[in-house]
């Protein structure tokens, strides 16, 4: 090796303050660079202000797996059934029952009434159908073996069972113990 020549051992290597310093530097330049580039005119800012509200707006709007309800309706059967879980899709592709299919027609009908302007009520003991999409908006009266419970469909419901919304058993809320119910109410003072 030359004399001339340095070894790559042998050249002095930054400490961690060194590098640490230089980094900080270089953050400090782009902020200043950044703040440099304040908007020329009022339309950029208003573009800006326009492009954060409709963010926002995108934001708070409904979405099922990244699509927009508008998506979803659009969407045929097939592609909607990769987007839900998998005792959904299993399900589907074994095709939907003749039950399901007339509930599936009957509440197409009552979507068409409703854009004519009639609010109808589908009433089924189909608590297994699963909802769709197209269900969106409308509703359905669902037997709970005792009564059908109406349920007002909402976008959050999709891919869920009809079932699912309307309960079979009520909660249980125990009353005080009659008189003579246990040996310990023989004493329970009369009013």
């Amino acid at each position: 090796m030359a004399p001339d020549e340095q070894s790559n051992d042998e050249k002095p290597e930054e400490t961690k303050e060194e590098s640490k310093a230089d980094s900080l530097k270089e953050l400090d330049s782009e902020k200043k660079i950044e703040t440099d580039k304040t908007p020329d005119s009022k339309e950029e800012l208003d573009s800006k202000e326009d492009l954060d509200t409709e963010r926002e707006l995108d934001r708070l709007r409904f979405h099922y797996r990244g699509f927009t309800l508008e998506e979803l309706r659009k969407m045929n059967m097939d592609q909607f059934i990769q987007l839900i879980p998998a005792r959904a899709r299993r399900s589907l592709k074994r095709g939907l029952p003749p039950r399901q299919k007339k509930l599936l027609e009957r509440l197409r009908r009552a979507y068409r009434a409703k854009k004519r302007g009639k609010d109808l009520i589908t009433r089924t003991h189909v608590r297994d159908m699963i909802i769709f999409p197209e269900m969106v908006g409308l509703k359905i009266g669902v037997y709970n073996g005792h009564k059908f419970e109406i349920v007002d469909v909402k976008p959050e419901m999709i891919s869920h069972y009809l079932g699912e919304f309307s309960l079979t058993r009520k909660h249980v809320s125990h009353g005080s113990p009659g008189i003579g119910a246990t040996r310990s109410s023989k004493y329970v003072p009369l009013k």
